[in-house]
């Protein structure tokens, strides 16, 4: 799973706009730093506003009910075995999503991988020697049907080991939650971006064009080249990647890629570089990039060609160890050529 700790995704957004041009539209920027990375929001409204207040209050409550890196957060008091948080709608939300998601991948999106992503070296907790017998051990605590929400709204675990970890949706529910706040405003031209994973709203009234964002080139090791640019309109954009996200051990220069498989327990070696995922809400296309991350390439591709409600730009090396790209239709039609 993804750790916001770590280095940037492999999506940014790229906010071109003309000097404004458009009397009846004015530009309202606010970025800053939320969720351990950075955010930018821009919303095109008829006069200035300032949104900042109320995004803060987003990420205040997103903070609250689902960071790890918080000891006093809902999930960090549920992780140390307090069964008797009563959750909010926001943690209800995620957790349902993530139930939906990880049977369509058929686990493998799995927010309970945590214990392995804190044993592995990614997550909050203490780094521990891993090998095949405790990775083993360390299983029995991985299975979202093994965690449940009580009519209490209370979390119930099979096993009080159990670690929940929805940082690899977490992010893309801030974007939405952001959307929301936005929509609620009656603001109907936005581009969100935290952290390299965007939504887009209507379109950039300054220039009267489409939202335009860039996708990095997962080949660049050190300074990010944009790989393609689309346009994005009212649809949600995550990334996944291993190129940039990876511990090095001191003692032995093993590579570890930040993306724990959570059927076998360890980091996973594939082939491929980069997947970038376009959805109707970025909590949705934010897990999915996890999920087929953690995944070979077959059963991505079996995966991506079966759910309609996604399209895909999939980076890999193919046997010769040459680059390839895998694009969906509808993600190609949004190609700038």
């Amino acid at each position: 799973m993804r750790k916001k700790i770590l280095v940037l995704g492999v999506v940014f957004g790229l906010f071109y706009s003309c000097s404004q041009n458009n009397a009846d539209a004015h530009r309202n920027e606010n970025r800053g730093a939320a969720l351990g990375t950075s955010y930018n929001v821009i919303s095109i409204t008829a006069n200035e506003i300032d949104f900042q207040k109320d995004i803060d209050s987003v990420f205040i409550a997103i903070n609250h009910s689902l960071s790890t890196y918080i000891p006093e957060s809902d999930i960090s008091r549920i992780n140390q075995g307090d069964s008797l948080v009563v959750v909010d709608k926001m943690f209800e939300d995620v957790f349902e999503l993530s139930k939906s998601i990880h049977a369509d991948t058929e686990g493998y999106f799995d927010p309970t991988v945590g214990t392995l992503v804190n044993a592995w070296g990614f997550g909050p907790e203490q780094q521990i020697t891993l090998d095949s017998l405790k990775v083993d051990s360390l299983l029995n605590y991985v299975g979202l049907d093994k965690v449940s929400i009580n009519s209490e709204k209370q979390v119930v675990k099979t096993n009080k080991n159990i670690y929940l970890d929805f940082n690899a949706i977490a992010k893309g529910y801030a974007i939405d939650r952001i959307a929301a706040m936005l929509n609620a405003k009656g603001v109907k031209n936005y581009l969100i971006e935290v952290g390299g994973e965007l939504v887009a709203k209507g379109r950039n009234r300054i220039s009267n064009k489409s939202w335009v964002v860039g996708i990095d080139d997962p080949q660049m090791q050190t300074d990010r080249t944009t790989k393609i640019l689309i346009h994005l309109n009212d649809r949600a954009l995550a990334s996944s990647g291993n190129y940039r996200k990876f511990r090095i051990d001191e003692s032995t220069g093993k590579k570890y890629v930040h993306t724990v498989n959570p059927k076998t327990g360890f980091t996973q070696i594939s082939n491929t570089l980069a997947v970038t995922i376009l959805a109707d809400d970025c909590a949705t296309a934010d897990a999915y990039a996890t999920a087929f991350m953690a995944m070979n390439l077959d059963e991505a591709f079996k995966l991506i060609n079966e759910n309609k409600n996604l399209e895909a730009y999939i980076i890999y090396l193919d046997e010769n160890g040459d680059a390839q790209e895998y694009l969906t239709k509808g993600f190609k039609d949004l190609v700038i050529k």
